[in-house]
C-alpha cells in the first residue's frame, strides 16, 4: 500500500468512525476517535489541496455511510424515481463533504492547522443554513444518551461539537500530557455539569394532561393504496376510542386518509371515536392550486380548529428547486403526482385550552435547531407529527429521533412524538424517551405531559454566543501569522 492509499484509506476509517458514533449505533467513543485521526490526518498534509480532499474524503465517507437511509425514498416507486437513488446518495454525500474539505484546506493555506478547532463547527453552521441548510449528523448527537448531551441547553449542538473537537485538539496543537488531561477533565466537569441538570428535573404532576400518541404503522408503499388505507384510518380510529380517554390525541403526518377540505364524514368518524377529546392530525389541504402539509386540530366540538402549514419543505422530497430546468430533465418530486407543496407562513402556537400551547413541527422541521421559536412567545411543550417510513428501517428513524430529543434538551422543553411507523415517544424537557412505541408497530401510548424546564440559555440567545466564541478564537489563533505578515 502506498503512502496516498494508507492516506485516504484512513480518511474512509475517520469517516466511518463518525458515523458509527452516530445512531443506530451510538458508539460514542468513535467520535473522538474519529475527530483524533482526522486532525491526525490533516498535520500530514502537505498543501491546502491535499488538506481539502482529506477533509473531503472523510465527510463522503461520513455522509455516505450515516445518510444511505436517503435513497429509501427513492425505492418507494422504483419505476419512477429508482434510477434516482444512487446519484442521490453520491450526489449528497460529494455535496455536504464539501463543508468539510474547506475548513481543512483554509486552515492549512492559512498556516495555522490549529484553526480547524473554529473553522470546522463554523463550516458545520454553514451546512445547516445555506440554502434552506440540512444539519442532519451534526457530530454532537453522538452524545444523545449521555449526560454530555445537556451542554446543548447552554450552548446548542453546534457548541457542543465545537467543545468537543476543542478537547480532542488539546493535546495534539499544544502539550501531548498536558492537553490531554486538561480535554479530558473538560469533558468530564461538563459531564457531571450535565448530571446536576438531569438530577434537578423537577416531578410529572399527578394532574399532567393525558396525552395519546398514535401509531398506525403504514408503509410508504401502501399508506396511499385505497386497498390499505382503510385499515391504517380503523387502527388510528381503535387507538382513539380506547379508554381511558385522554386530555388530547396526536396522529402523525398525513395520518388522514383523504383531502382535509373533503373529509366531513371522515372528521365525524373521528368525533365521534375521540368521545369530546380534541384531536391534532396530519393532513394534506388545498387552497386553489396550492397545497399544504398541514397539522389541524378537530376541536370537541367536532369542528376544524387552528390549522398549521408546515414551512420548512424538503427540497425534491416536497418541492421542486428550479423547478422548471429539473422539470425539464425529467425531475419530479417523491411526494404525490400533483407535484409538491406550498410553504406555510412560519412557525406559530396552537392553544391547546386546558393543555397549554404547542409549538407543532412537521417531520424535517424538527431536524432545525435554530428554528425552534414563535412569533407568539415560548411554548409549553414542543410537539412533533412525522411520518419516517420515508426513512427506512435501519438508521433513517433513529437519527431523527435523536434529533427531535436535542430540540427538548435545547429548549428545555417536553417534546410529544407521533410518527407513522415509529418511533412514537413521549421526551421530558431533558430529551429522555419515558414511554415509545417501537420501529414498525402499530399501536397507541398515553403519556402525562412533562413540565417544561425554565428557559434555557441557547433558547434565549441561539447560536449567536458560540459563533461570538468561535469567531474570536479563530481571530486568536490567527493573529500571530497576521502580525508576522505585517
Amino acid at each position: 500500500m502506498t503512502p496516498k492509499q494508507r492516506h485516504y484509506g484512513l480518511c474512509v476509517l475517520a469517516g466511518l468512525c463518525f458515523a458509527a458514533a452516530q445512531a443506530p449505533l451510538g458508539i460514542w467513543p468513535l467520535l473522538l476517535v474519529g475527530f483524533a485521526l482526522s486532525l491526525k490526518l490533516l498535520g500530514n498534509c502537505t498543501s491546502a489541496k491535499h488538506a481539502a480532499w482529506t477533509g473531503w474524503s472523510v465527510g463522503a465517507a461520513y455522509f455516505a455511510a450515516s445518510l444511505s437511509w436517503i435513497i429509501e425514498p427513492f425505492l418507494i416507486d422504483i419505476a419512477a424515481h429508482g434510477w434516482m437513488a444512487p446519484f442521490a446518495l453520491l450526489g449528497m454525500s460529494a455535496g455536504l463533504a464539501l463543508f468539510w474539505a474547506l475548513p481543512f484546506g483554509i486552515a492549512v493555506r492559512l498556516g495555522k492547522p490549529a484553526s480547524i478547532i473554529a473553522l470546522w463547527p463554523l463550516s458545520e453552521y454553514a451546512r445547516s443554513t445555506v440554502f434552506t441548510g440540512f444539519p442532519w449528523g451534526l457530530n454532537a448527537y453522538a452524545w444523545i444518551d449521555t449526560p454530555l448531551a445537556q451542554i446543548a441547553s447552554f450552548v446548542g449542538p453546534h457548541g457542543l461539537g465545537a467543545l468537543t473537537l476543542g478537547a480532542v485538539a488539546l493535546p495534539m496543537f499544544w502539550n501531548l500530557r498536558k492537553g490531554a488531561a486538561l480535554g479530558v477533565s473538560a469533558l468530564i466537569a461538563l459531564a457531571l455539569l450535565g448530571h446536576l441538570r438531569i438530577s434537578a428535573a423537577p416531578e410529572i404532576a399527578a394532574d399532567a394532561p393525558l396525552i395519546r400518541l398514535t401509531q398506525p404503522n403504514a408503509p410508504q408503499h401502501q399508506k396511499w393504496d385505497p386497498e390499505f388505507t382503510g385499515i391504517f384510518f380503523r387502527r388510528q380510529i381503535i387507538a382513539t376510542q380506547a379508554s381511558p380517554k385522554p386530555d388530547l390525541i396526536i396522529w402523525p403526518e398525513t395520518s388522514l386518509p383523504n383531502w382535509l377540505n373533503d373529509a366531513e364524514r371522515t372528521l365525524a368518524h373521528i368525533h365521534e371515536a375521540a368521545r369530546g377529546t380534541p384531536v391534532l392530525f396530519g393532513a394534506q389541504r388545498y387552497e386553489g392550486l396550492r397545497v399544504f402539509n398541514s397539522l389541524a386540530l378537530l376541536t370537541v366540538d367536532g369542528e376544524i380548529g387552528q390549522v398549521y402549514d408546515k414551512h420548512h419543505l424538503v427540497p425534491f422530497g416536497e418541492y421542486l428547486p428550479l423547478g422548471p430546468i429539473l422539470g425539464y430533465l425529467g425531475m419530479g418530486t417523491l411526494t404525490e403526482s400533483f407535484g409538491g407543496f406550498a410553504a406555510g407562513d412560519g412557525p406559530e402556537l396552537i392553544n391547546l385550552k386546558g393543555i397549554g400551547t404547542a409549538l407543532p413541527l412537521i417531520c424535517y422541521e424538527a431536524v432545525f435547531p435554530h428554528e425552534m421559536y414563535s412569533a407568539e412567545g415560548r411554548p409549553d411543550f414542543l410537539l412533533h407529527a412525522t411520518n419516517d417510513a420515508w426513512f427506512g428501517t435501519w438508521s433513517g428513524p433513529y437519527q431523527h429521533l435523536v434529533q427531535a430529543r436535542f430540540r427538548a434538551i435545547e429548549q428545555g422543553l417536553p417534546l410529544m412524538r407521533s410518527a407513522n411507523t415509529g418511533v412514537s415517544a413521549a421526551i421530558d424537557a431533558n430529551g429522555r424517551v419515558l414511554d415509545s412505541i417501537p420501529l414498525g408497530q402499530a399501536g397507541f401510548i398515553d403519556a402525562a405531559l412533562p413540565p417544561p424546564l425554565p428557559a434555557t440559555f441557547y433558547s434565549r440567545f441561539g447560536d449567536i454566543p458560540a459563533l461570538i466564541a468561535l469567531f474570536f478564537l479563530l481571530g486568536v489563533t490567527l493573529l500571530p501569522h497576521v502580525s508576522r505578515r505585517n
